[in-house]
């Protein structure tokens, strides 16, 4: 009798391992094949939509521009646009309308819902397709590692892509990492582009090599090929966003700030060496490389800034790029811009305030493909 009930318990215990495996088995090949089915598409691909958070009372000197961005873009696509409050809705309206926008055009979409800041680039959604369905990873976001101050509120930002997964009705997948989307450039298909030093800064992922890194992003993105840059620009504080250093223009070309004799960034100073050495990196991954030329620079809020045009969005049918208020490096740059995307209609925005605080358009808005 005791041997019976000792073989009966050692069958049981069998019998739960090999349920225990299968179990296993199956979520690493349920988990392996999503992966494996990822892609994240490229800005320049058709779009769904494009999303906003109106500025709040500390951000109130972006409002004007928030307006210009908003009737450009809900002339050829949809706009969401978060608001937190009665007031910032009222404000948001006035500020469109000031500016000859239609706040109540059938392309804006208002939500109420809490958040903490104007630069949804960085705690909003990524946007990836797996298959055919359309998947949004919620990374972690600390307010850029605290660059900008430990006063900076940004718990409610963290849960904004929870709260557009609730009101697309789509998948939210948890990644335990703390980044930001505007330091990452995709091609669409095999290859993404970031700046290290954004990534492994220790006030963001502590003890995180670049292996990790890497595996971590292939299988999140999908992708063949992971490109790293590396170095801070100076007065950075998002320790180098790869969307104020580099960006695809299509699947194969990649352009990529210079400095000049005409820039504070001198050609032999430290910046010029950042923006060259990922100019030969990327090119040495095998793509095509236009640089980008800075051919001057402005006084703002009695800060001086280059003018670094590169932080531009692209939506169905148009590029929105910073203007720095200078006629002659504008004009140039909106040029050259017209050259990166032909068939799209380049329009340029006074983007100082922003910059000054630490971006432009591109940082200010997040793009969600189309199935």
């Amino acid at each position: 009798m005791w041997l019976y009930r000792h073989r009966l318990k050692h069958k049981s215990l069998i019998i739960l391992i090999l349920f225990l495996v299968t179990i296993m088995a199956v979520n690493s090949e349920t988990s392996e094949g999503y992966y494996k089915g990822i892609r994240v598409p490229a800005e320049w691909e058709p779009q769904e939509a494009i999303w906003m958070q109106w500025p709040g009372y500390w951000e109130k000197d972006f409002e004007y521009t928030f307006a210009q961005i908003a009737h450009i873009i809900s002339r050829h696509e949809k706009l969401h646009i978060l608001y937190r409050s009665d007031q910032i809705y009222l404000d948001a309206q006035k500020a469109i309308m000031k500016m000859q926008g239609n706040s109540q055009s059938k392309n804006i979409h208002w939500h109420k819902l809490p958040y903490d800041n104007a630069w949804m680039r960085d705690n909003g959604p990524i946007y990836v397709l797996h298959g055919n369905e359309l998947r949004i990873q919620n990374w972690d976001f600390n307010a850029w590692g605290g660059a900008f101050g430990s006063n900076i509120p940004f718990k409610l930002d963290d849960q904004v892509p929870i709260k557009i997964g609730k009101i697309l009705d789509i998948p939210v997948d948890k990644i335990d990492m703390v980044h930001e989307r505007g330091n990452l450039e995709f091609n669409g298909s095999d290859t993404v582009i970031l700046n290290w030093s954004t990534i492994s800064d220790p006030k963001r992922n502590l003890n995180y090599n670049k292996g990790q890194v890497e595996r971590d992003l292939r299988k999140y993105f999908g992708v063949s090929r992971v490109i790293f840059i590396e170095g801070i620009p100076d007065g950075d504080l998002t320790k180098g966003h790869i969307d104020g250093i580099a960006r695809f223009i299509d699947s194969t070309t990649v352009v990529i700030i210079q400095c000049t004799d005409q820039s504070l960034c001198q050609i032999d100073g430290e910046d010029a060496k950042i923006y060259d050495s990922a100019a030969e990196i990327i090119e040495e991954a095998g793509f095509n490389v236009i640089r980008e030329p800075i051919e001057g620079f402005v006084e703002h809020n009695n800060k001086l800034f280059d003018t670094n045009y590169i932080n531009w969005l692209v939506g169905n049918g148009f590029v929105i790029a910073p203007s720095f208020r200078n006629y002659e490096t504008d004009a140039k740059a909106k040029a050259r811009i017209e050259t990166y995307f032909p068939n799209r209609k380049v329009y340029m925005i006074d983007m100082l305030n922003s910059w000054a605080a630490g971006g432009g358009i591109h940082c200010h808005t997040n793009d969600q493909p189309a199935i």
